[in-house]
């Protein structure tokens, strides 16, 4: 690429402090990486700001050579939008973390980001310094190397010791109730005339449950690993998956003893006989907050920071103590407050929040520490789901992500730096929190974060059936309907990897200690219907089970970055038989790879109303997602139309339109995504002619050109890449 010395890149090196790529650079290369493989990338230069001065200086040159800017906030990106500009902001550097408890005795009782230290200059003024940074380039032996910090966190299996187990072992045994085998994903060019896969006759020997071997962790907090009876004695200690190997070799699998549950002697008694599923859970009224110092992990310009070593690589007798001192601390705090860099990924956050915990109090009043986290969507996410929505653990508690920022530092489309709140800029804040990506850039955040000292979480898993399978997701749906606002729960149908072809997960999260969470557990696992091929549910930290979804979505270090990605998501108001009748159905239909995704929406989403996202979208008693991932060479219809016809077919009878913003997908037509907003959408459409009349962050959500006229999807996003020609292959099992 030529550069003209007097034109906008040579002013855009000599601006920003922070690195600069041009197209063909190395770095370019590396930094306009995202999660989606399926993207064009079109973009003429990367910028990595080190501050919002930096940013603002970018978007003064967009101004200046009519440019477009896009915003790559650190998380994986399906729809394109991060890389569909001219200049690529890159906001990775941005990694500043600081921990505080409330202040006492002021109103707001937190520092505001305006009178905190601009975070590059080390905390020693609150201006930025003039441009003294060299700007290093990929071929530069001074240059530290970068990595997407994305990839280095791509491993989630120490999340759960015996889920990971279970994934990597053998190949689950042949359905006995006739469920054929799900198809992987095929080229089209190679078979025009698929053949969708036919439901299946149900076997005559069908009795309800089918056979198979099962790690189950019972109410006393012991793994057990259970198989079907094929004549061997029950204290033999040989491979119990021996009988679904075939060849002479035993199969291959993680070492078992990886699942034991340290927690055992935690152990309590069943309920009592008649005691209530769902009773109250006891509160605790926190006393006047004394004073506690801040901690901050500095920024660093040169690259992201390692992810903090999380508790569960550590010893099982390790963790055991840990968990045993967290489940008995009390909060001194109601909540701290956590300020961050728009480069700070989640699962990087709740690390450091995890690690950096705040003063508590033993029931026997000894000094203990409790960590403190910020509502979020499950890893892996990046920064921006605290604009656009996010929906997670403490959701139902807390409510959503954007419903936790108290201030924000953002960056205005003609380069104006503003600290926005609730007390400055009022309809701004009003916008931010919900369509923040379409009113500026965002590169610091002030969010509340809450005392987690344990949770009692973790998956049960079934083997999907079509005729069983109706009936566990209604018997989920009726044992949680009238749960308290500290339980989450989700089901997930997941297609795939082949050798585990399917499964039904059950996520239970409640926020406190197994005492009060086992009796939602039993609730879920009194199901008869098939026998539960793991459940390993138990106490542990938060950070643990922030990357339990990712887990079971299998997002490892084999299944790289650079794949297909489609997402499709709604809000209903209830999940009827009939509904559960054809979603089973048409699932069983979809390919390998294919994830879908029922979330028990309500509790403290409903309380807050002074966002975008209206009371309306708020009110949903569930929220349902269909992520779906191929390879890339592979164009199966399937992997989208499946997805589609669910969410805007078959869910429509239940439907409250759109989805939470942060559920926006590739390829979103212009009235779904208007639709998320509901009632909002007008007051919306009059702050975006205020703040961004030239529609300088059109690469975004956000669905209107010039005139306000709705934009085809396939024209506001960077287009596919050419398949190249057949291969003759089929995709193999990841």
């Amino acid at each position: 690429m030529q550069h003209d010395v007097d034109g906008w890149y040579n002013e855009l090196c000599e601006s920003v402090r922070g690195q600069v790529h041009s197209r063909g650079e190395s770095g370019f290369q590396i930094r306009s990486q995202i999660f989606n493989g399926n993207i064009t990338c079109s973009a003429k230069a990367v910028a990595c700001p080190l501050d919002a001065h930096d940013v603002s200086s970018i978007l003064k040159i967009c101004n200046k050579y009519s440019l477009s800017p896009s915003v790559k906030a650190g998380g994986f990106g399906t729809a394109g939008w991060a890389v569909n500009g001219d200049i690529i902001v890159d906001l990775s550097s941005l990694l500043d973390i600081h921990i505080a408890a409330p202040l006492s005795d002021t109103s707001p009782d937190y520092v505001s980001i305006s009178d905190m230290p601009v975070p590059s200059t080390k905390g020693k003024s609150t201006s930025a310094p003039p441009n003294t940074l060299k700007r290093a380039r990929p071929d530069d032996p001074d240059a530290p190397p970068y990595e997407n910090p994305a990839r280095k966190q791509r491993n989630y299996d120490h999340a759960s010791p015996a889920l990971a187990t279970f994934l990597n072992g053998p190949p689950l045994p042949p359905s006995l109730l006739g469920e054929e085998p799900r198809s992987l994903p095929q080229d089209i060019r190679h078979a025009p005339a698929m053949r969708l896969r036919q439901l299946s006759d149900e076997s005559s020997t069908s009795s309800g449950s089918a056979s198979g071997s099962s790690v189950v962790a019972s109410s006393s907090g012991e793994t057990h690993l259970t198989s079907p009876d094929m004549g061997a004695s029950p204290g033999k200690t040989s491979d119990p998956f021996g009988y679904m190997d075939t060849s002479s070799e035993p199969a291959s699998r993680l070492p078992l003893n990886a699942s034991a549950d340290p927690f055992g002697y935690m152990s309590s008694p069943l309920p009592s006989p008649g005691s209530s599923l769902f009773s109250s859970a006891p509160s605790w009224a926190p006393p006047p907050p004394p004073s506690a110092p801040p901690i901050s992990l500095p920024s660093s310009s040169s690259s992201a920071p390692t992810p903090t070593s999380d508790p569960a690589l550590t010893s099982p007798l390790h963790r055991a103590s840990q968990i045993t001192h967290l489940a008995h601390a009390v909060p001194i705090h109601p909540h701290a407050y956590v300020t961050f860099g728009a480069g700070v990924l989640q699962k990087d956050l709740d690390a450091f929040t995890h690690a950096h915990p705040l003063p508590g109090r033993s029931v026997n009043d000894v000094p203990v520490t409790v960590p403190y986290h910020v509502p979020s969507a499950a890893h892996p996410v990046g920064s921006s789901i605290m604009i656009l929505g996010g929906f997670g653990f403490l959701s139902r508690l807390h409510g959503l992500s954007v419903d936790n920022v108290v201030e924000m530092e953002v960056v205005l489309a003609d380069g104006s730096i503003i600290v926005a709140s609730q007390d400055t800029h009022p309809d701004l804040w009003w916008a931010l929190r919900g369509a923040g990506p379409a009113f500026g850039i965002v590169t610091r955040y002030k969010a509340k974060a809450y005392p987690v000292p344990v949770v009692f979480a973790g998956n049960l898993i079934y083997r999907f059936h079509r005729p069983t399978a109706p009936s566990l997701i209604r018997h989920f749906r009726d044992c949680i309907k009238s749960a308290p606002r500290t339980l989450y729960a989700n089901l997930l149908l997941t297609a795939g990897p082949a050798t585990l072809d399917s499964l039904i997960v059950i996520q239970l999260c409640f926020l406190g200690p197994r005492s009060r969470g086992l009796e939602f557990l039993h609730a879920i696992e009194s199901w008869e219907g098939e026998p539960c091929l793991l459940n390993e549910v138990c106490e542990k930290a938060f950070v643990d089970q922030q990357d339990s979804v990712a887990q079971v979505l299998r997002a490892r270090d084999n299944i790289p970055a650079g794949r297909n990605w489609f997402i499709r998501s709604a809000l209903i108001s209830s999940l009827p038989d009939d509904i559960i009748n054809k979603t089973v159905l048409q699932f069983a239909d979809t390919p390998i790879g294919c994830t879908w995704l029922f979330e028990l929406a309500g509790g403290a989403i409903t309380d807050v109303s002074d966002t975008c996202i209206p009371p309306t979208r708020r009110e949903a008693t569930w929220t349902v997602a269909s992520l779906h991932q191929w390879d890339l060479e592979i164009d199966d219809p399937r992997c989208r139309v499946s997805a589609e016809n669910w969410i805007n077919k078959t869910l429509s009878p239940v439907s409250l339109g759109g989805s939470f913003p942060s559920f926006l997908g590739r390829h979103e037509p212009a009235a779904r995504t208007i639709s998320c907003y509901g009632d909002s959408w007008p007051r919306l459409a009059e702050l975006k002619r205020r703040y961004d009349s030239q529609n300088m962050f059109r690469n975004s959500f956000w669905p209107l050109g010039e005139g306000g006229v709705h934009i085809d999807p396939e024209m506001h996003e960077p287009a596919s890449p050419v398949i190249g020609p057949p291969t003759g292959h089929i995709l193999g099992s990841a």
